[in-house]
């Protein structure tokens, strides 16, 4: 199965999945899954992460389409030498574009996973997405990019 394919199935589990909260969770309210641990809470977020940078709708509309764009740039020109790596880019990738299509869509990022026992802040599919994926990019850069750059350019 081709990238492509999988970032497309990855977007539409994250839009599935807000679509759910935006016409039912957000209804209710909450739904405790797990008394004072693990509720889902339909939460509208006017920011970024942590809800930092209130109500910057235009920021993030214009900023992460250009982030997008250097992702699928390196990617194409293969800069980047390991899975580990290309799958952190690929993730960052559906994450974004699941959360712009909310904040074009909605005018705010859908979020539903609300932590309470360590009062983390709510989040959503997407942001798992971003997450794990800076994650990998962060060891693949750190650990195996100098090591692999080395062994290409010896192969040039």
């Amino acid at each position: 199965m081709s990238i492509a394919i999988v970032i497309v199935l990855m977007i539409a589990l994250d839009q599935a999945v807000k679509y759910w909260a935006f016409t039912k969770l957000s209804v209710l309210g909450t739904i405790p899954l797990i008394d004072t641990v693990f509720h889902l809470t339909y939460v509208e977020n006017h920011g970024a992460a942590f809800s930092i940078l209130q109500n910057q709708r235009w920021l993030f509309l214009i900023l992460t389409p250009i982030i997008m764009s250097g992702i699928i740039f390196v990617l194409y020109k293969k800069m980047v030498y390991a899975k580990t790596g290309k799958i952190g880019l690929y993730l960052i990738l559906a994450g974004a574009m699941g959360n712009l299509i909310d904040r074009v869509w909605h005018g705010f990022v859908v979020d539903l996973f609300d932590f309470r026992l360590i009062h983390f802040p709510v989040f959503n599919v997407a942001d798992i997405y971003v997450v794990c994926g800076v994650a990998l990019f962060f060891y693949y850069y750190l650990i195996q990019h100098d090591k692999l750059a080395k062994v290409e350019q010896q192969n040039d």
